[in-house]
């Protein structure tokens, strides 16, 4: 029998677990010996009737009644000889004798707004080209290995003249060489998944399985995976499981009750997913492994875990309590727990990075050690303190120095991605340049300082669009990034340096080998207060590089620097140098490390420390001869 059709299928839909409800629920297309059609099949367990209405029956709510399948609450029906492209709704009949409208909740595609119907869409037919990297990344080592992830947002990275947005096939055909030539080895994409109002960036959701209709088809978004995957780029989807928007085609009210919907979300205007329920953790665990199964992604990014954690999330008063009196959502934890089991059973090689801003503990802990099972979480608390500290004035800095040396007491408790996203580029925040102190200069020498402390400091990396080239606009979602800024030597020969950043952090292994322990992460100096300066070493498992960052204009002409080893160093990045736009503070090719004269116990290399600058430097490799 025909899984659709199947009773017995639907048991854990309701009480248990099928993950793969996709394949049961939506619009499928089917071959039937008496010919071909689509079958559709939806939830509606309070309904007292469901119509199918489409193009190909003329909207027409009484030619296509569908049956209920026993008592399971579950619609369904055949339509013969028709195929991808159909669009559609279920008619909801409610109890109180009105009816309303809704697009499929599994629908796979939808039809370009203003429209709000389901489209039919055959989800198989893409053939890949992308075996070579799905093999390869079963091996990835993702904790012990570089992970360099650029933001964007699809539909205003880049824009046609008209304003018009970038197909996924275009944006393909650019962005991929672009991450390429940049050092990125992932990207990290806003919401695709469908939503109505383009100000909500995609985090206000109507069509979870359907990827929105504004840039191209399913195929479409599934060339752009795959040109990634050609050429060793891993793709993150940004995915939003706490809540859903109120617009009327979507999962409000399904069928005249909150079948999906629980607390609402003052904050955001939309509805809380009530976790408790079955059917709806099944809906979301299989909307996550949808992306993997169907598109091949390689991680997701789940936005708002603080509010899928706490019931109040946003409320000024405590009103919600759960079973035993607190303020916890234990449903909800529940489902992040699953959520993140069911991935990892399937897709070991997943990246599961939780959004979460809280100290809430254990986030990238296993489920089985009491955690909530993430790999990664946004390290917020260092995002914070990071930007408030370059925002100051160089001279008070000083009374700002524990921003700095503060992550470290907590920087191995998660395993953390240190975030510069789109949140920190909008809404008057200013970009990140505009939020550096200083005369115009100042600021691309600040901000350049600031890049190099995030890819020397122990995490993964995460840069929003624009960051690269200094942009001073902050980020609207309906113009794209300054391109032409690029014109302007400042702006490009900042991107050149953040290209090199890039480089060096994809080939160094001192800078990822040990992420996550003390064993790759020593001061040498986290108390220079007075002039506003951090050394400290990052150590692989057979080299090191040290890091000397100046937040202020000051200059030193010999400063001491401790080694840990005698030999020979060189500076192998300089952001004082004249093709950054710096000074042309210039280094001899190795700098020989002396005895320290007070201690002779410590090696200490003698080199000038440009103002509002950072070096990263390097020991001679020792060539053994036979």
């Amino acid at each position: 029998m025909n899984r659709i059709m199947d009773i017995n299928g639907f048991a854990n839909y309701h009480t248990g677990k099928l993950y793969n409800s996709y394949e049961y629920f939506g619009a499928h297309l089917r071959k039937q010996q008496d010919g071909k059609g689509v079958y559709f099949t939806v939830w509606a367990p309070n309904a007292t009737g469901v119509s199918l209405v489409g193009t190909f029956n003329f909207w027409n709510d009484q030619a296509n009644p569908m049956e209920r399948l026993g008592d399971t609450g579950i619609w369904h029906c055949f339509f013969e000889n028709i195929g991808e492209g159909e669009e559609y709704k279920y008619k909801i009949f409610k109890k109180d004798g009105t009816s309303v409208q809704k697009a499929d909740p599994y629908g796979f595609f939808s039809e370009k707004k203003p429209g709000t119907s389901s489209v039919v869409a055959d989800m198989d037919g893409y053939e890949w080209k992308d075996g070579k990297w799905l093999k390869k990344r079963n091996e990835v080592r993702l904790y012990d290995g570089p992970l360099n992830i650029y933001e964007i947002h699809p539909g205003s990275w880049k824009m046609h003249e008209d304003k018009s947005h970038y197909s996924y096939r275009e944006l393909a055909d650019e962005l991929v060489p672009y991450l390429k030539e940049m050092n990125y080895n992932y990207v990290e994409i806003m919401p695709v998944m469908e939503h109505p109002f383009d100000g909500s960036w995609g985090y206000q959701i109507t069509g979870y399985y359907s990827i929105t209709s504004r840039y191209g088809k399913p195929d479409d978004l599934k060339y752009l995976i795959d040109k990634c995957h050609q050429n060793n780029i891993g793709v993150i989807l940004d995915w939003v499981p706490g809540h859903f928007c109120r617009d009327e085609q979507g999962l409000l009210n399904f069928d005249g009750t909150e079948l999906y919907g629980h607390i609402d979300h003052p904050n955001w205007g939309t509805k809380k997913f009530n976790f408790g329920r079955s059917e709806v953790t099944n809906f979301l665990i299989s909307n996550a492994l949808f992306y993997f199964d169907k598109y091949h992604v390689d991680g997701l990014r789940v936005d708002g875990v603080t509010s899928i954690l706490h019931l109040n999330f946003g409320m000024d008063e405590q009103i919600y309590r759960n079973r035993y009196g607190g303020t916890d959502d234990l449903d909800g934890i529940d489902f992040l727990k699953e959520l993140n089991k069911a991935v990892f059973a399937r897709y070991p090689f997943a990246i599961m990075a939780a959004e979460e801003s809280t100290d809430w503990p254990l986030v990238t802990a296993p489920v089985d050690s009491g955690g909530l099972g993430f790999n990664f979480k946004w390290n917020m608390g260092w995002m914070n303190d990071t930007i408030a500290y370059v925002e100051n004035d160089f001279f008070f800095r000083k009374n700002d120095h524990d921003r700095i040396t503060f992550s470290m007491h907590y920087a191995f408790s998660e395993n953390f991605i240190l975030p510069f996203s789109h949140d920190e580029v909008v809404h008057g925040k200013k970009t990140l340049i505009d939020k550096s102190w200083g005369t115009y200069e100042e600021k691309f020498k600040n901000l350049k300082v600031l890049a190099m402390y995030q890819m020397t400091h122990p995490g993964k990396k995460l840069n929003f669009m624009g960051n690269e080239i200094g942009q001073f606009m902050e980020w609207r979602y309906y113009e794209e990034i300054e391109w032409f800024m690029l014109k302007y030597p400042i702006h490009d020969s900042h991107r050149e340096y953040i290209k090199k950043l890039n480089r060096l952090y994809m080939n160094e292994k001192a800078l990822w080998q040990q992420d996550n322990s003390w064993a790759g992460f020593q001061w040498i100096d986290a108390d220079n207060r007075d002039h506003s300066m951090f050394s400290y070493i990052r150590w692989g498992l057979d080299d090191f590089i040290i890091t000397v960052l100046n937040f202020t204009p000051n200059v030193h002409e010999e400063a001491w620097i401790q080694v840990p080893r005698e030999g020979e160093y060189r500076v192998i990045m300089n952001s004082d140098e004249e093709k950054y736009d710096g000074t042309g503070t210039t280094y001899k090719k190795y700098i020989k490390s002396q005895r320290d004269e007070f201690n002779p116990d410590r090696n200490i290399i003698k080199i000038k420390i440009p103002g509002l600058s950072g070096l990263m430097i390097k020991k001679k490799k020792t060539i053994k001869r036979g």
